[in-house]
């Protein structure tokens, strides 16, 4: 493997905890935790761990069930998706605990679902289903392997924009008006897929998975969309005044050979002028669509088959 961006220490200000007491969930799956509050209200759910790596989602999940946080109104959930993949994890090689076999935010689709293959992701992602089906609106928490400012990534409905909008951070969204073009996202899975579907389903992309920054930014956003949908008190400090940036995925490039590279080193959120050239895969070459292209979830590494960088535009806001 190629690296795609200049190598770096890296340091751990978060590391994982060992989750085996939360294994015992109430709903006879592994990890999953429900809450009702007994009042009318919609259905939660807050989903950690859809990477193994990516311990923001477990800082915020395991903050709601060590406080035992229960909803005012509705009903709250909180998952633990990859376990096993989280279980991996090892310093020496902190991205390889990111998944076992497949990607578990790319297997949404009835496809995947009900395909003759297997893996531990699969097999997670079919137990998980009637969570999925069950809540009304969904919180995806995710980290960035690289450090970057935080972003919220959802499809172009304005059921998710609203939620996003109301809530106030973080201030950057990736809307996908078209959907991922990679794969199916926990996000797109049954009611939450389409613009005559129901419930905002979101992922937000919390900074570096190992600083601390990244999971207070978890918490703070978790808290916000439960408060926004009544489960919990909005929290005093919880509204920003920054004006929103948005823009608009345009394409999702997936690596095709290990020669895949960049023109310049890229960490997320650098511009390129139409045409201006992004980045090599063997001979193919990948150039920015329009102008003011921004880059975002640029690969650390060139695995074929995996995604390579997002490409977006601004949207007005």
């Amino acid at each position: 493997m190629n690296p795609t961006s200049p190598p770096a220490s890296t340091t751990f200000e978060v590391l994982p905890r060992d989750l085996s007491a939360y294994r015992r969930g109430n709903v006879g799956i592994d990890y999953v935790h429900r809450f009702e509050s007994g009042k009318p209200g919609p259905h939660v759910l807050v989903n950690a761990l859809t990477h193994g790596n990516e311990f923001c989602g477990m800082v915020a999940a395991t903050q709601l069930l060590d406080a035992g946080v229960r909803p005012l109104i509705g009903t709250l959930t909180v998952s633990f998706a990859n376990v096993a993949a989280y279980e991996t994890f090892d310093p020496a090689q902190p991205f390889e605990s990111r998944l076992l076999v497949h990607n578990l935010n790319r297997i949404w689709s009835p496809e995947w679902l009900d395909g003759a293959e297997d893996s531990p992701e699969l097999r997670r992602a079919r137990e998980l289903r009637p969570v999925l089906a069950a809540a009304d609106h969904l919180l995806d928490i995710h980290s960035t392997s690289q450090d970057v400012e935080p972003f919220w990534v959802y499809p172009g409905f304005a059921r998710n924009a609203e939620v996003a909008l109301a809530i106030g951070r973080p201030q950057v969204h990736l809307v996908m008006p078209d959907g991922l073009g990679s794969g199916t996202p926990l996000i797109q899975y049954g009611h939450f897929a389409g613009v005559d579907g129901t419930g905002a389903a979101m992922v937000v992309e919390c900074g570096q998975h190992f600083r601390q920054a990244s999971s207070d930014t978890a918490i703070a956003v978790t808290r916000g969309f439960l408060a926004h949908f009544g489960l919990m008190e909005r929290d005093a400090d919880a509204a920003s005044a920054a004006a929103p940036r948005r823009f608009e995925l345009l394409r999702t490039y997936v690596i095709k050979t290990p020669e895949f590279k960049f023109s310049r080193p890229c960490v997320g959120f650098e511009v390129f002028a139409k045409d201006e050239l992004i980045a090599t895969d063997g001979p193919d070459e990948i150039r920015a669509p329009c102008d003011d292209c921004t880059i975002l979830m640029p690969a650390r590494t060139a695995i074929v088959g995996r995604e390579g960088v997002y490409l977006s535009r601004p949207l007005a806001t």
